[in-house]
């Protein structure tokens, strides 16, 4: 009889701690799923207020002009560095990044140049803050477009699908946004916004375009602009376009296949300077430290270096 009721008392415990522990986790999970549904849905008014505000300040002939594709060979330096911004996906604006920039610079050149009282360091601390945040906007720039670029062949086969069963080009758009994750969900969920609060489609398309600046999506709105004005088989147009960009994705991963050796040489000649630097520093200190009382050397170096690695991006860069 006591071990039986040892037995039962176990079960009980067992059950009971079970029990509560499903219940933790029942809770617990509901309130996940409630916090991820509140996130999306204020990621979904952000970008709504987002189109709100873009047709509040721009008439609707500033945006379709703002979507057409630019054909112009050389456009500004303060074009490039606002499409830089844009096409990163942050949230932040081209004034933001300049003020940013500049109190790095200031920052950076003030702790540089008051230990050491030579303005030259100074200056070269201060080029390398102004220059730091513009390399991670362009960073997150790059990781952007190419898992845009990953994500856009199952973008147009969804809409294809979506398209023939019925279905229109908006709530194509609206499945897109969905379905997948960012930074595709994200683009196709303004775009489709911008048609909801009143934005003619081709003003939408071209801006869509104009945002990403990726050439696959450009083809894209430009299929989308003919079939609206000749009519066809817009789904099995998206079938082929999807076909296409598949395939100079393909090549794109041959290319840098093809160019990594390029890419390792290049980045194995820029860092062994520095670090040689650095090993004869810590080796022998006292000859190594003589380089410092030349700074116009390390100005050369810096500026050598610069003109190395741009000419090495030159050359294992291809466009196609």
């Amino acid at each position: 009889m006591g071990y039986f009721s040892i037995a039962a008392a176990f079960t009980a415990g067992f059950l009971l701690i079970f029990g509560a522990n499903l219940a933790i986790v029942d809770v617990l999970e509901s309130q996940r799923l409630k916090a991820r549904k509140r996130l999306e849905e204020d990621l979904r008014l952000r970008q709504k207020e987002r189109a709100r505000k873009s047709m509040a300040y721009k008439e609707m002939y500033e945006m379709a002009a703002e979507g057409l594709v630019d054909l112009r060979v050389r456009p500004t330096l303060r074009e490039r560095f606002v499409k830089l911004v844009d096409e990163s996906g942050m949230l932040i604006t081209p004034i933001r990044l300049l003020c940013l920039s500049a109190g790095m610079a200031l920052s950076l050149g003030l702790l540089t140049w008051v230990p050491t009282g030579r303005w030259i360091y100074g200056a070269i601390a201060a080029l390398a803050g102004a220059v730091l945040p513009v390399l991670y906007v362009a960073m997150r720039r790059r990781k952007r477009m190419h898992k845009m670029l990953s994500q856009l062949p199952e973008v147009f086969e969804l809409m294809s699908r979506t398209m023939r069963a019925g279905q229109t080009i908006s709530q194509a758009l609206q499945s897109v946004a969905d379905e997948f994750s960012p930074p595709v969900s994200d683009e196709f969920g303004y775009c489709y916004d911008q048609q909801n609060l009143g934005l003619t489609p081709e003003a939408a398309m071209r801006d869509l375009a104009r945002r990403t600046g990726l050439l696959e999506l450009k083809i894209f709105v430009l299929a989308v602009m003919v079939h609206r004005q000749t009519g066809g088989n817009l789904a099995d147009l998206l079938d082929k376009i999807a076909h296409v960009i598949r395939d100079r994705y393909r090549i794109r991963g041959v290319i840098s296949a093809l160019t990594a050796e390029g890419r390792m040489q290049a980045a194995i000649l820029l860092a062994l300077p520095p670090i040689m630097l650095v090993i004869m520093l810590i080796i022998n200190r006292p000859y190594a430290i003589v380089l410092f009382q030349y700074p116009l050397l390390l100005v050369g170096m810096f500026v050598s270096m610069t003109i190395g690695a741009l000419w090495i991006h030159k050359i294992i860069s291809f466009d196609f």
